[in-house]
């Protein structure tokens, strides 16, 4: 038993060491995950594509269960298009985490909608990680590399 314990961690680290929370051009992350204040509670859904080492670009969609903007139910679900800065080389943070700030633009119910958040993002393998969100939108979930 403690041998089957010590293989699972070993192979458990060595996932861990290769993860990289943001690489650049050409990473694409999605993201899923729970939005508990801004313009309601619900879930959100978001796609990030990297320019360069310092910025991608994506979109994204929250839809929300409770207390809509005005308490309009029209405003349930927002869309939007959104820029982020990743300042991992600027911060020297480890490959793990990226940390982002970011501007949304988009379309809620009848209304334009802008946003701003600052993001972090901590890997755990390669492929999956956990991040949050906090600005106009604030939410928490899984962030996943494709």
């Amino acid at each position: 038993m403690k041998k089957l314990v010590f293989m699972v961690m070993i192979f458990f680290c060595g996932a861990m060491a290769n993860a990289q929370a943001y690489t650049g051009k050409g990473d694409q992350k999605i993201q899923l995950g729970l939005s508990a204040w801004g313009y309601g509670t619900g879930v959100t859904g978001t796609y990030d594509y990297g320019l360069n080492k310092l910025i991608s670009v994506g979109g994204g969609l929250n839809a929300y269960f409770s207390n809509y903007k005005d308490n309009d139910k029209d405003n349930r679900v927002f869309v939007f298009g959104r820029v982020n800065f990743h300042l991992n080389e600027a911060l020297d943070l480890p490959a793990k985490w990226d940390i982002y700030p970011g501007v949304d633009v988009g379309v809620l119910g009848k209304d334009f909608g802008i946003g701003a958040h600052i993001g972090a993002r901590y890997f755990f393998t390669e492929k999956i990680g956990v991040f949050a969100e906090v600005g106009n939108n604030g939410s928490l979930g899984v962030s996943f590399n494709l």
